[in-house]
């Protein structure tokens, strides 16, 4: 009589598990209600910081496409106000004046110069807006002991982030500014290779800020096992195929990721101003005599410093971005196996990914084709941001199949089991 009442027991307590199981048509939700996530707060100032660095990297290219990015020839880590009367404009524009790029500016107004200015100015301002918005926040909620346990070293890397952007800024303006450059017979623009650092290292913040908040607005489901419970209810087979998903948007993203750093050395060899046609490059598919300069030494050089070389990299780049999401999009939603293995969060992520490369691709183009003008060229480099932003959000989305929460699914399932076995 005993042996049969565990037996039933154990067949209640299996049904029950069962009946438990989240179906995949659920999915994850993302939680910003205070109601259901206690860390909605820290949640939205994450997300929200990661607004201001998306606004400050537009900021920053409009600074470049406007030719502002060495207007201020001084750098102060706290900031400064602008100058107020016209005397103090008259001192600062002397100073400007005596730096190399005014050699090529010398029919400049004083008008033309207070607007390149208030770029630049406004450009380092917002980065110590963004720097407040975070540090403040972070000391209440730190005070308050609301930060999620296991997050307070991600926290301490954003601040050094943010912090160290700085640095890498006025880095990249200083190569701009020395005495080597004046003899220059281009253009003179900061190095391609700060200027790839230096907005890398935005996009990596940014990056970093987004995972994070995603991450918050998911410890509901954490604590509530709704996680681990929709792991434990996939087949093998649905397991796979999410992986094989994830591992794509990994791939997407990382694709991404490159091409964002190739329109850096676009932008810095100011490339997009050359071979104004497509799909061709002035009649060429591969213009290799033009690829490669004798003068680059080492020959590497010419992948970052060579206009065609540069420009051909971005296209490829760009072209495959577009490729890969949109493939990832339709296998990844299209196969057999993706009804029992794919979230409604992961399928619309995968969904707009496939639509927003597709439109950031034909920006590129529409930008190429148009030689380059500000507006949309600015808008061109905030659509790589979105870009990125939905290929994080994919891979985010489908962590239920990321080796370590498996790994702690599995090790959750052979305890109860050897529980059950030892009942």
């Amino acid at each position: 009589i005993i042996g049969t009442k565990k037996i039933a027991n154990s067949y209640i307590m299996a049904t029950t598990v069962a009946k438990k199981a989240v179906p995949i048509s659920k999915g994850l939700p993302y939680h910003l209600s205070t109601t259901l996530n206690p860390y909605a707060p820290v949640a939205k100032w994450i997300l929200g910081t990661s607004g201001l660095v998306a606004g400050m990297v537009h900021i920053g290219g409009v600074t470049r496409l406007t030719k502002s990015g060495l207007s201020m020839t001084d750098w102060k880590p706290f900031g400064s106000l602008p100058p107020m009367k016209e005397a103090d404009w008259m001192v600062e524009f002397d100073r400007y004046k005596t730096y190399p790029e005014w050699q090529q500016r010398k029919t400049m107004t004083l008008d033309e110069f207070q607007y390149i200015y208030y770029w630049e100015w406004g450009h380092r301002m917002l980065g110590r807006v963004v720097g407040v918005c975070f540090a403040a926040p972070w000391a209440y909620f730190a005070l308050r002991r609301k930060i999620p346990s296991g997050y307070h070293n991600r926290m301490v890397l954003l601040f050094t982030m943010g912090g160290t952007q700085g640095l890498v800024g006025w880095w990249m303006v200083k190569s701009g500014l020395g005495e080597n450059r004046r003899g220059d017979s281009h253009e003179i623009r900061v190095s391609p290779y700060r200027l790839a650092a230096h907005l890398g290292m935005a996009f990596t913040t940014y990056s970093t800020l987004l995972y994070t908040g995603l991450g918050i607005m998911q410890i509901p489901n954490e604590k509530s096992r709704r996680l681990k419970e929709l792991v434990q209810s996939l087949s093998k087979d649905a397991i796979k195929h999410a992986k094989k998903v994830r591992g794509g948007a990994v791939a997407v993203s990382g694709l991404t990721a490159i091409t964002i750093a190739s329109g850096a050395f676009v932008a810095g060899n100011d490339a997009g101003n050359a071979y104004n046609t497509f799909p061709k490059m002035n009649d060429q598919w591969i213009p290799i005599d033009d690829m490669v300069h004798p003068n680059l030494l080492p020959a590497y050089r010419n992948a970052f410093e060579n206009t065609a070389m540069v420009q051909w990299n971005h296209r490829v780049l760009g072209t495959s971005t577009a490729i890969s999401a949109i493939t990832l999009a339709g296998l990844g939603l299209m196969h057999p196996a993706a009804r029992h293995a794919i979230t409604p969060q992961a399928s619309k992520g995968l969904k707009i990914l496939g639509g927003v490369a597709v439109g950031q691709m034909s920006l590129g183009i529409a930008t190429l084709l148009s030689y380059v003008p500000v507006g949309l060229a600015a808008v061109h480099q905030l659509g790589s941001l979105v870009v990125l932003s939905t290929g994080i959000y994919v891979v985010h989305s489908l962590r239920y199949v990321s080796p370590g929460i498996l790994r702690i699914t599995r090790k959750t399932m052979v305890a109860s089991r050897a529980g059950s076995e030892a009942s």
